[in-house]
């Protein structure tokens, strides 16, 4: 492909979560096509071990501002400054697009340059899978400030087909366009597989669903660790029982447990796409999953499906896998395959192909682009 010198992408981030490490990889992905990034962070700072991939980046620069998330603000009046402030940097580094992951920072628009909002997750999805009756006055304000930033974006997308019909059913809005998340390939040397389960992600997260784990590791002859914060940004706190609790493990950390790991686990309620599934699946782990749409449009063949609330369902799946080593590595075979449909390169490519509806100077002909 023809490379595009010049442009200058402003995209948000935060590191609490996932979306780092999407912001990381579509980066990287895109700085091979002439597309320079400058990473704005909102909410609490980098950690060491996450300032060091960042600065692995080519062409990323890092802008922290310590301005609250979205789903932290007090009030709108702190997701409306937050907007003005990145607008304000929009400017100062010349965007030529802006690429919202929180799209209710486009509350009031006004940006300087077409505006792209990633839809990653939402409370209002998020209530709808792991909570029942009416939303709290909260939550509500802020789904209603999300709403608003939606309509004022140039284009939306979503990481999954499940979620950008989820998204377009919660806000009734047009449907976003969907382009699957994608992450580098470990390159670990492969190792051992022991006799253990592990998970990672925000434990804390109800959606996560991490009590289904908890309650299976009691049923099972096999020890389950797991690994991510059991304490949110907003001082809630998780306690585990029975699973063990690794804390906050570093990316490379966390990939060396994939890489030793007997079998993966997610018994997610609410997850639009799951990177930490894709990892898993990217170094070798079988996977045994909760019976999610995301979950199904991503790995329906390449997975064990459980329902997200029986603890005895996902304790037979795991011990199944533990037991039957052919089963897991026929598994595994399968996981590592589907994640080869996931690669930073797809999604770089599919996002560079949705940014060219807004940005003519991304667009390129087909001669240009067989060059």
């Amino acid at each position: 492909m023809k490379r595009t010198p010049g442009i200058r992408l402003l995209m948000t981030a935060d590191a609490v979560g996932g979306v780092w490490t999407y912001a990381l990889d579509l980066a990287r992905g895109l700085a091979p096509m002439g597309v320079r990034t400058s990473l704005v962070v909102l909410g609490p700072e980098p950690k060491p071990d996450q300032r060091l991939e960042a600065e692995a980046v080519p062409g990323l620069e890092l802008i922290e501002t310590g301005l609250p998330l979205d789903w932290t603000a007090p009030e709108l009046a702190d997701i409306r400054e937050a907007g003005a402030v990145i607008r304000g940097l929009a400017r100062g580094v010349s965007a030529d697009l802006i690429h919202l992951n929180s799209p209710s920072l486009a509350y009031d628009g006004g940006f300087c340059a077409p505006v792209i909002g990633a839809c990653h997750s939402c409370l209002a999805t998020w209530w709808s899978e792991v909570r029942d009756g009416p939303m709290p006055q909260d939550f509500r304000w802020r789904s209603s400030a999300l709403w608003q930033g939606l309509i004022n974006c140039d284009i939306t997308v979503a990481p999954t087909a499940a979620f950008a019909e989820a998204t377009a059913r919660a806000y009734e809005v047009p449907r976003p366009f969907v382009v699957h998340n994608g992450r580098l390939a470990p390159a670990f040397a492969p190792a051992p597989r022991e006799r253990m389960v592990f998970t990672a992600g925000r434990l804390w997260d109800d959606g996560k669903n991490i009590g289904l784990l908890d309650a299976a590791a009691a049923r099972i002859d096999a020890p389950v660790y797991a690994a991510g914060p059991l304490e949110s940004p907003t001082g809630e706190r998780r306690s585990l029982a029975h699973a063990r609790p690794l804390g906050r493990l570093a990316t490379e950390e966390v990939g060396r447990w994939m890489t030793r790991a007997g079998v993966f686990a997610s018994g997610a309620l609410y997850e639009p796409f799951g990177l930490t599934v894709l990892e898993a699946a990217q170094a070798g782990c079988p996977l045994v999953l909760s019976d999610i749409p995301t979950f199904r449009e991503l790995w329906d063949g390449a997975a064990l499906f459980v329902p997200a609330d029986d603890p005895d369902a996902m304790a037979a799946a795991l011990q199944r896998l533990l037991d039957d080593r052919d089963e897991a590595a026929r598994l595994a075979r399968a996981a590592r395959s589907r994640a080869g449909r996931y690669s930073v390169q797809a999604m770089a490519e599919g996002v560079r192909d949705v940014y060219r509806l807004v940005a003519p100077q991304l667009r390129v002909s087909r001669q240009e682009a067989a060059a």
